[in-house]
């Protein structure tokens, strides 16, 4: 023990106790009174933070779990941050917002919410920070940047200090129909539309593009020339066409420019993903548009077939609509020729209707080809005279029905003892059962001609025998 304890002596009373009664004690000071001319309430009260609703206040968390956090600011109770005013994100873990200790910004939500809390937001203090920033950035002509949190409909939400709403059209140069491979990425915009009092903030990641690839995609347009011929990949299918990626900037192959076809939807034709070549129509550099071709890669059926048939032969077509004034023909693939009224039969014909019908198949005769106009005439009654038929029948057809020199000289007579040679000849065959057709007289073969007229003159001695037998 130190010399300086107090210690009890014999009678019990300590070396203090002592000097107290020999009058040599002098007391310790234990509180100092600095208050002044304050009360002590006066002085508690000026120990707690004084705020008001939709103030900003730092404090430090002290407790973190599922629901909420808790976050002392000096006030007489700790502040409540409930889980959805932790960050702009939907369906945030408070524990990868926010770590224990950790010292925060927050806004003051409500002083005292009906059980006494304090309520807190720790997004509307970011958010309320990054207004002023983003107001910035915005009169700046500047650009922000943040990660994609969300796919929602129409386009993604960026966190910016804020949700920023990103269009799906605004995404890339072209635009994106698969926005989900975006999230998690960071993404670097123009801010074009903003406004607080609506909470709307729009962003465009195209003009930000358009501004960094501006020099390349002016270089690669000075490169492209109208009539190359390039290979591309197609971006993205539309109602009036498709784009397809060059490899520098997006092209137009508008739908009439798709096929030589009828295009009911270009989806018919390609598909996204789909490597195609192209010829490049135009190059309008002032508003950087690229107008493509596919058709124009391919062979022309027009051109095609008028190679390939003259005035005068015989084609087989179907009838695929009929009109006041005539009948359309398909006689090969896209190709499409008309038989006017006045050359569907060698006598007057009212209407369309009395001769064929739609999907009605037959033999008709070219009598002109205007490839210029994409125009074929064609005739069912000059066909029933016969003629030369086009050489990609007459295998089909089988080499009965024609002569030596190719004319058509007539159907084969099924009724007769015959086996087809061919599918063609088979489907003939059926086709002429079902319909109980006969062979015109001016597509009889001769031989077949001559045959009959022996089997007629047979058929008519018996007769003449019989009558003459009776006559005697």
């Amino acid at each position: 023990m130190s010399d300086t304890t107090n210690t009890p002596d014999n009678d019990g009373i300590s070396s203090a106790g002592e000097a107290i009664l020999e009058g040599e004690y002098t007391p310790r000071v234990i509180v100092f009174d600095d208050l002044g001319d304050a009360s002590l309430d006066e002085a508690i009260a000026g120990t707690i933070v004084e705020f008001e609703d939709g103030d900003l206040v730092f404090g430090k968390v002290v407790k973190v779990d599922k629901d909420e956090v808790l976050l002392d600011i000096g006030f007489k109770s700790e502040g409540v941050i409930p889980a959805r005013e932790l960050s702009i994100r939907h369906d945030i873990d408070p524990f990868e917002v926010v770590q224990l200790g950790e010292e925060i910004e927050a806004l003051v939500l409500q002083k005292e919410d009906k059980e006494g809390r304090l309520i807190l937001s720790k997004k509307r203090a970011q958010y309320e920070r990054a207004w002023g920033t983003i107001e910035a950035i915005k009169n700046a002509n500047g650009v922000v940047k943040g990660p994609v949190i969300e796919v929602v409909k129409g386009g993604l939400i960026v966190d910016i200090g804020l949700r920023g709403f990103l269009p799906a059209s605004l995404v890339e140069l072209r635009r994106v129909r698969d926005l989900q491979p975006y999230v998690g990425k960071m993404v670097e915009a123009k801010i074009i539309e903003l406004d607080k009092n609506r909470n709307n903030v729009v962003l465009s990641r195209r003009s930000w593009l358009e501004e960094t690839q501006k020099e390349q995609r002016e270089e690669f347009l000075e490169n492209l020339k109208p009539g190359e011929v390039r290979r591309g990949v197609v971006s993205s299918v539309v109602n009036f066409g498709v784009f397809v990626d060059l490899g520098g900037m997006d092209g137009l192959v508008h739908v009439s420019e798709l096929s030589w076809k009828h295009v009911d939807h270009p989806s018919s034709v390609v598909q996204v993903g789909d490597e195609i070549q192209v010829l490049v129509l135009d190059v309008d550099l002032d508003k950087e548009r690229i107008s493509l071709s596919l058709k124009a890669t391919q062979s022309d059926p027009w051109q095609e077939f008028a190679n390939a048939h003259k005035v005068g032969e015989l084609v087989y077509g179907r009838v695929t609509k009929l009109v006041p004034f005539g009948a359309f023909i398909q006689v090969g693939e896209g190709i499409e020729g008309l038989v006017h009224i006045s050359e569907m039969a060698a006598h007057h014909v009212d209407l369309p209707e009395q001769v064929v019908q739609p999907g009605e198949e037959l033999w008709v005769k070219i009598i002109d080809i205007d490839l210029q106009r994409r125009r074929i005439s064609l005739s069912i009654k000059q066909a029933a005279e016969g003629g030369e038929v086009a050489a990609e029948y007459r295998e089909a057809f089988g080499e009965h029905a024609y002569d030596e020199e190719g004319n058509y000289i007539g159907q084969i007579d099924y009724s007769l003892d015959f086996t087809p040679e061919t599918e063609a000849q088979a489907a003939w065959a059926e086709y002429v059962a079902e319909h109980g057709l006969e062979v015109p007289a001016a597509q009889v073969r001769p031989e077949d001609e001559a045959e009959d007229s022996a089997e007629a003159e047979g058929a008519e001695a018996p007769d003449s025998e019989s009558s003459e037998s009776g006559d005697e």
